[in-house]
Parts: structure tokens; C-alpha cells; sequence
């Protein structure tokens, strides 16, 4: 723990936690003032599932529901009733994107804080695919370690023509022969060079006569096609920074810089809990049922956000259950889907409430995924409670999820770019929209399935527009929020034919 006690480290994450809450707090009221829907506005984008309170940081910092004299109550989960007509009569603002993403980053910069020093390991090579490195890599080793032949061929001493040796020289040899001028021998790519070569002769731009005579057909310069020793690295060389990510290529790399382990950074852990009677986990869907899409979506998008899923639960419209297993999880993060608005059935707000939460974020001003909200739930745990409708989850996941999850997994911030729009789309009057788009060129295509409960758009889609209140024009620049698994295809009917079928 690099000398600092657990309570010390535990204290400053609260303070960092509690600033950066005010700090966020405060941007929503300016950026409120600044568009006119002050804290007494009802109705509205703004309004709607609120929380008594929601625009003073002592309101949004309440940990259950809040009685019409300002006291915090800590009702039955199961009794939501009465949770439910303090959401529902009281007036509401949601937080601005921007705001609300703040929120997120800054809570796991504090959770992150509490984990120390055992939020790192040495893992094999073969188990570090995903994870971030937890300090610099640096060569081990001279990269090349010899002087190698770049090219199957023959390798050389001073000018020819030259005789040629009977036996060549295949990589793994340790040290062959030394050459005299006037001397060559056949030489595999990768094979050491012996020592006083002069360049190598590609098999392609040599000859060899029926005394064993070899000759160029072009000229040799000095060193051609041999790679000298420590042209890539010199041991020592720092590599790659603290905080990459471990692709296949880094994997690579850092076998062939002479790595058997990396110190990485330790995946947060995640849970999801899968809340609703009316899901269905196989078959067609029938009689009012319907296929859960969130239950096989959301571990692999929490595990290419960086996340350990050690579980997946589906609890249905149980607020006994929800409890039960919100005050049993262990995990970094829990993720809960549906439940998050003021139904009869949803559960989520009274829950958190029965475990004393501290609620940072109650809805976002952002279309799909308004009713999306964060809390911590325990001083290392925090709970982000996405909406039911699938791409409102989504929208929920990197406005909440990433921002988090990212600090913990000790991802470096993306820096944020914007592409053009090639075709326009229609705003909220209030809210920010998040837009399915493929990044085509230099231009952003907007998907025509972007509904709140549709997935045709975001399956075929490459990233997410974020679009300003009132909507874009074509040409008009937006930030693009890559998706975890993004890539850039060449076009043609392997690239985006399929998504192209989905564009108008």
C-alpha cells in the first residue's frame, strides 16, 4: 500500500469522490443556467422520474427517498408505492451527458484510489490479452540480440564473384563460421550472420555457375538485407508507457523483447443483474414475453470495457431478491438492467435506498437511456442501473459504465475527436441523442434503427454520434464514442455492404 494505511487511503477517496460530486454538480447548474431550465422548471425533457431534491448536491446526495420535509427515509424495497409518488409528484432534472460522464470517471478515480496496490499482478503472457499494462515495457534484451538476415539468399564478404560453401546457414545456429572476402554461403531469413559479412543477396538477385561461383544481378550495397543488432530496441528502451493496453501485437512484442510475464493492472470485477418477469432466455417470443437482449449483451461489452464478469443473475420483479443480492455482491461494479424509472415494478431507487447509497448521478439528460443512474453502494462498489430498452442500455453503458470502468482497469482516457455528419439528425429540444453512425472516410453515417429498444442500428454500427440538443445538420462536426470492438473496413461488400442496407 506504498505506506499509507487503508483509512488514509479510504479518506482521500471520499474527499476526492465528495469534490468531484460538487464539482459535477456544479457544471449541471451553470449548464442548466445557461439554457434557461432552472430548478424550479416542471415538466419538460428535464423532468419526469425524479428525485426530490436532485438539483442541490445535498439532494443528489441522499441516499433514499425524501419526505415532503426534506428528511431521508429508508423504506421496505418491497413497499415501492410509496417511493414511487415521491418520484412521481416531485419535480426533476435530469444531469447534462457531459456532466453525468464527469461523475462516473471521477467515482472511479476514487475507487480506484482504495484499491492500491493490490489492483496489480504478474500475469503469463497468455492470460494478459485485454489487460492494461501497470508499468512501462522495456526491452529486456537488444532487439534484434545478433545481426540476422532479413531475406532467404546468400550472405557475403567483399566483392564478387564469390565461391560459394557447401553447407549454409539456417536460423538457430549460434555462432557460424566467419566469412573471408570473396566468400559466400547460402543464409536463411532469420539465421545469424556471420561475422565480417558484408550484405546479403536475396535468392531472387543471384546466380550461381557450375563452379559454385555466385554473381549478382544488381548491385550490392553494404549491409543490404541484414538487420543489424539493436536496430529495433537496445535493451532498456522503454517500449511501451504504464496504462496500454495488451493487444495481440504488444503480446508479441514483449515475447520478443523477452517477457514471460507483464505486470498488469487487475480487472475490476462486474455483476449483472437481469431484472423483469417478462423475459424469455430462449425460443421465439410469445404471449407478452420477450427474448432478453441485455443478459448475453452486457458481459462481453463490460469485458471489452475492461471488466472481469463474475456472474450473470436474472432476479425478475423481485424486490427482495434485489436486495438480497445487492447487499451479497463483492463486486467493483454492479450492473442492473430495467427497474430504473417509477413503474410499479421498478425496484432499483428503493433498493438503493435499503443499502444506504449514495445516488451521484439520477437520470441523464440523453436520448436513449434518460432514466440511467449511478450510485456507490459500498465505499469500493458502485452500481450503474441501466434502462430496459436495449439501445438505452447501451447509451447507459458509455455514459456510465465506460467512464468507470476505464479508471479501474487503468485504461488512458481516449481523447475525444469529432467526424462530419454525412446526412442530418434530428435533436431533442433538451437532451443530447446518441446516434448509431459507421465511420465511412472521413465522414460519420448515421443508422436508420436508433429507437431505444432497437439494436439493428448499433449491431451494424461502428460508434456512437453524440448529438447537441436540436439536432445537426449535414457537414456539421460531432463526437464520435468508438464502440470497445471498433474497426475500419476498406469498403466493398466485405466492409459495410450489410450496414449500408440499413443507412436512409
Amino acid at each position: 500500500m506504498s505506506g499509507q494505511s487503508a483509512e488514509s487511503l479510504a479518506a482521500q477517496a471520499r474527499a476526492a469522490e465528495d469534490g468531484a460530486v460538487d464539482e459535477a454538480l456544479a457544471l449541471v447548474n451553470e449548464a442548466r443556467a445557461a439554457d434557461g431550465r432552472g430548478a424550479g422548471r416542471s415538466g419538460g425533457a428535464g423532468s419526469g422520474t425524479g428525485r426530490p431534491g436532485h438539483g442541490s448536491a445535498e439532494g443528489a446526495r441522499r441516499t433514499g427517498p425524501v419526505t415532503p420535509t426534506g428528511h431521508t427515509g429508508h423504506p421496505d424495497p418491497a413497499h415501492n408505492s410509496t417511493s414511487s409518488s415521491h418520484r412521481t409528484d416531485s419535480r426533476h432534472q435530469a444531469a447534462p451527458w457531459s456532466a453525468a460522464r464527469a461523475v462516473a470517471g471521477r467515482a472511479g478515480r476514487a475507487a480506484a484510489a482504495l484499491r492500491g496496490g493490490a489492483a496489480e499482478r504478474r500475469v503469463p503472457l497468455d492470460r494478459a490479452l485485454g489487460l492494461t499494462l501497470a508499468e512501462p515495457l522495456a526491452a529486456l534484451s537488444d532487439l534484434p540480440s545478433f545481426d540476422t538476415s532479413a531475406m532467404d539468399g546468400w550472405v557475403v564478404a567483399g566483392p564478387g564473384p564469390w565461391d560459394v560453401r557447401a553447407e549454409g546457414i539456417l536460423a538457430g545456429e549460434d555462432r557460424p563460421e566467419p566469412l573471408s572476402d570473396g566468400e559466400a554461403v547460402q543464409i536463411a531469413t532469420g539465421a545469424r550472420v556471420p561475422r565480417d559479412a558484408t550484405a546479403v543477396i536475396r535468392s531472387e538477385h543471384g546466380r550461381t555457375d557450375d563452379k559454385g561461383r555466385l554473381f549478382a544481378l544488381r548491385d550490392v550495397g553494404h549491409g543490404q538485407d541484414i538487420r543489424p543488432r539493436g536496430q529495433e530496441c537496445r535493451s532498456g528502451d522503454q517500449l511501451l508507457p504504464n496504462g496500454a493496453l495488451v493487444t495481440p501485437a504488444v503480446l508479441g512484442l514483449a515475447a520478443a523483447a523477452g517477457y514471460d510475464e507483464l505486470l498488469t493492472v487487475t480487472r475490476p470485477k462486474a455483476e449483472v443483474f437481469v431484472l423483469g418477469d417478462e423475459l424469455l432466455t430462449e425460443g421465439l417470443p410469445r404471449e407478452g414475453l420477450i427474448r432478453d437482449a441485455l443478459g448475453p449483451m452486457l458481459p462481453p461489452w463490460l469485458r471489452a470495457l475492461g471488466a472481469e464478469v463474475t456472474s450473470v443473475r436474472r432476479l425478475g420483479d423481485d424486490p427482495k431478491s434485489l436486495l438480497k443480492a445487492v447487499r451479497a455482491s463483492n463486486a467493483d461494479l454492479i450492473v442492473t438492467t430495467g427497474g430504473t424509472a417509477s413503474g410499479p415494478v421498478d425496484h432499483v431507487h428503493p433498493t438503493l435506498s435499503g443499502v444506504d447509497a449514495e445516488l451521484l448521478v439520477d437520470g441523464v439528460a440523453v436520448r436513449p437511456g434518460h432514466p440511467m443512474l449511478l450510485a456507490r453502494t459500498k465505499e469500493r462498489q458502485h452500481l450503474v442501473g441501466l434502462p430496459g430498452n436495449p439501445l438505452a442500455a447501451v447509451s447507459g453503458l458509455l455514459t456510465l459504465a465506460e467512464p468507470l470502468l476505464g479508471i479501474l482497469a487503468g485504461r488512458p482516457e481516449q481523447e475525444p475527436y469529432t467526424v462530419p455528419l454525412q446526412g442530418a439528425v434530428h435533436g431533442h429540444p433538451h437532451d443530447t441523442r446518441l446516434v448509431p453512425v459507421v465511420v465511412r472516410g472521413d465522414v460519420a453515417v448515421p443508422l436508420r434503427y436508433n429507437g431505444p429498444a432497437m439494436l439493428r442500428g448499433i449491431a451494424a454500427a461502428d460508434g456512437l454520434a453524440v448529438v447537441a440538443p436540436g439536432g445537426a445538420k449535414a457537414g456539421r462536426e460531432v463526437e464520435i464514442l468508438d464502440l470497445p470492438w471498433s474497426w475500419s473496413p476498406t469498403g466493398g461488400d466485405g466492409g459495410y455492404g450489410a450496414a449500408e442496407r440499413c443507412f436512409t
